[in-house]
């Protein structure tokens, strides 16, 4: 169980990463343009700010484990991006847009198996 939660931590740090580097980079105009719509919603520094957060997680399921230091710091980010995609769900389902919700769906449940794992039986 422990290589499966770790190729689960893997695949959500890549893509939280890519998202998050990408909300970081790109003013949220050309975000909007681009298919991620409900960032007309928001500031430009609440979409920075989610960026941040995504970067933030996606280290934080894999530095503290590879380097040993402090690992709790895993679950506690497969939590925050758990807190995360359910404000995702949340805004999705106002703007009354399904495949996005399906996404965050899926991205919840990893990172919930990921916290569940790390906390409960399999931690480091």
């Amino acid at each position: 169980m422990g290589t499966v939660l770790w190729v689960i931590a893997i695949l959500l740090a890549v893509a939280f990463l890519a998202g998050g580097v990408m909300k970081l980079v790109q003013p949220k105009e050309k975000l909007a343009a681009s298919g991620m719509g409900w960032a007309e919603g928001y500031s430009a520094g609440a979409v920075k700010a989610i960026g941040a957060l995504e970067v933030l997680a996606a280290i934080g399921l894999i530095l503290p484990a590879v380097l040993d230091i402090a690992p709790i710091l895993v679950p506690l980010a497969a939590t925050g991006l758990v807190l995360v995609m359910i404000g995702a769900i949340v805004t999705h389902a106002r703007r009354g847009e399904t495949q996005p919700i399906i996404i965050n769906v899926v991205l919840l449940i990893l990172a919930a198996v990921v916290a569940w794992g790390r906390f409960g039986p399999y931690s480091f």
